[in-house]
């Protein structure tokens, strides 16, 4: 059996918050999840983040095309702005191909 998730788009966000709007940037984080699943291509998201503002956040594509439509809607890029000026004090973005991956679950 394949891996699930194998041939997938992964983009990898790694970012470190600041302390700045803390209740516009939930807003907004759970509007481009929800925006974000209604997507052509989109297959999930890995999300998790420290006491200290350290997150990193993965979301999967079906393909290259499906990831740059992301990348480029309107309604994302006007929130990345937001990001940039309030919310984030860095970021690193990555994209890659899923080529395997394991799963493990003790439930």
């Amino acid at each position: 059996m394949s891996y699930p998730r194998a041939g997938q788009v992964a983009v990898i966000f790694i970012s470190q918050r600041t302390r700045e709007d803390a209740e516009g940037y939930a807003a907004a984080a759970e509007a481009m999840g929800a925006l974000a699943a209604t997507q052509p291509g989109y297959a999930g998201i890995e999300s998790i983040r420290d006491s200290d503002g350290l997150g990193v956040t993965i979301s999967y594509w079906a393909d290259d095309a499906s990831a740059a439509a992301w990348r480029d809607d309107p309604e994302h890029a006007r929130i990345r702005e937001l990001g940039r000026a309030l919310w984030y004090d860095w970021y690193v973005l990555e994209v890659t191909r899923v080529e395997r991956g394991y799963r493990w679950s003790r439930r």
